[in-house]
């Protein structure tokens, strides 16, 4: 029905007007979101995160499931801002994801958000951090024999003068840290952590992965687990703490100090004729093992020189892997393609937009991190869920297979496999495009809820399969 109010008219056509009516009728442009709520029914993420919380409202309108629901959904769609709620709030898909139809009272405004996020306890967010272990342990659909857990920050500016943010040097802002431990074999986050903004990167870093460490032990007590980090995270503490661990393995990037490129030089000369040479990119690896004055034993350093168009670059590891004294090539590209995981931060920060904490109290915004990383946990799963099978692509022409092949040769394959499987392989951003953004109308029955579509939207094959994906998933455990 067409409301009596007033019309937006246009008279570029040749010939005729345009004219824009608002009509009474439950629509929607985020008609895909449904099938993350059906996933989320199977996996039940949302609901046991929201069980998390003792919330100390007598009586409320608006559920702690039904606030959170709409937080987590809303991030994965594109909505990262409480504010953004005031609006949403009466949208009749939204509505159905809190478990509403769309003619129920409305879902809860900024302020009932703000209100909630503000109650959450240091007790509630300990909790949480145990729910993320053990959610992440469970999220292997096979037990796993190997894994690596990718541990980095990133820097989350302050908006205004909020709790523990401080002047960081580094980042040249005021700043929290978050710091996220991921799988690099499903991209799960297996901990969130909010660092006040002067903080070492390091702190409780070597706790926290002793926790996830154990956690995954004593459910899989043969599972070798590969640790790597940034330079930012050598210090010796994390590397006794991992070496004390069993099947753990590590490599850390390592500072490139006056000691090790003088021990590198000569490697570095003769990798910087070998460029002027040929013309080509040349990179060289070297082996040594060095024990500083504050570590408890010798470790292995894998240093690699390049030289390149753009000039030469030195880069430096310490490892306990073993064969890193005869494979040091190997060893550090072991380290490097810990790329992918930054990648997966990208889209933490970028398309989830976990670097948008703007409350005023620290547990409030540990509380909004936790939020954002269960958005993009729920997403990685549902990747896993419609991916298609890798096709083996093979070794080179010199019989060297892509595990072992160069970094533009596993960027290129990468890309590839992208291209075939663009839900298996997305990020957020392309999801919104091919499944999640459409305009749908709702209408209820007694025995249905049917949201239409138009026949005109090009991506509807992709809500198909995503469809027939979740109809044949089954949750391991």
């Amino acid at each position: 029905m067409i409301r009596d109010a007033q019309t937006a008219l246009f008279d570029f056509f040749p010939g005729r007007t345009i004219e824009i009516h608002q009509v009474d009728e439950q629509v929607s442009t985020d008609g895909g979101l449904i099938a993350f709520r059906e996933l989320d029914k199977k996996l039940g993420l949302t609901e046991s995160f929201a069980a998390q919380i003792r919330d100390p409202r007598a009586d409320p309108t608006q559920s702690l499931l039904s606030v959170i629901r709409q937080r987590i959904f809303g991030i994965i769609a594109g909505y990262e801002d409480q504010n953004d709620h005031d609006t949403l709030r009466s949208d009749p898909v939204f509505k159905l994801i809190a478990d509403r139809t769309p003619d129920d009272h409305d879902l809860a405004s900024q302020p009932t958000i703000s209100r909630v996020e503000n109650s959450v306890t240091a007790g509630d967010l300990i909790r949480l951090e145990d729910w993320f272990i053990d959610r992440f342990v469970e999220s292997f659909d096979e037990d796993p024999d190997s894994i690596t857990l990718d541990i980095d920050t990133f820097a989350d500016s302050a908006h205004g003068t909020q709790q523990l943010t401080f002047f960081n040097n580094f980042y040249k802002d005021n700043i929290y840290q978050v710091r996220v431990i991921t799988c690099a074999e499903n991209d799960q986050i297996a901990l969130p952590v909010l660092l006040y903004g002067t903080a070492h990167v390091s702190l409780g870093a070597a706790d926290d992965l002793t926790r996830v460490i154990n956690a995954l032990h004593r459910r899989y007590p043969d599972l070798h687990v590969t640790v790597r980090a940034d330079a930012g995270f050598a210090v010796p503490h994390l590397y006794e703490a991992l070496d004390c661990l069993a099947n753990v393995t590590f490599s850390i990037g390592y500072q490139m100090n006056s000691l090790m490129q003088e021990k590198c030089e000569e490697l570095m000369d003769l990798t910087l004729k070998t460029f002027e040479t040929t013309g080509k990119t040349t990179k060289n690896y070297m082996h040594l093992q060095h024990q500083s004055r504050n570590w408890s034993r010798a470790y292995d350093l894998v240093i690699k020189c390049e030289a390149n168009e753009q000039g030469t670059n030195r880069r430096v590891v310490i490892t306990n892997r073993p064969g890193a004294e005869q494979y040091p090539d190997g060893t550090y590209q072991e380290y490097a393609d810990r790329g992918e995981s930054e990648n997966r931060n990208k889209e933490l920060t970028v398309d989830l937009c976990a670097d948008r904490l703007s409350d005023h109290r620290y547990m409030a915004n540990l509380f909004r991190t936790m939020m954002h990383a269960v958005s993009c946990n729920l997403l990685a799963r549902f990747r896993g869920v419609v991916a298609e099978a890798p096709v083996d692509s093979g070794p080179d022409a010199d019989g060297i297979p892509l595990e072992a092949g160069s970094e533009h040769r596993k960027r290129t394959e990468g890309n590839r496999r992208r291209r075939r499987d663009p839900l298996g392989r997305g990020r957020a951003m392309t999801w919104r495009t091919l499944v999640i953004k459409v305009a749908a109308r709702v209408e209820t029955t007694t025995r249905h809820v049917r949201l239409l579509i138009p026949s005109s939207w090009p991506h509807a094959d992709y809500l198909w399969k995503v469809s027939r994906s979740l109809a044949s998933f089954a949750p391991s455990g």
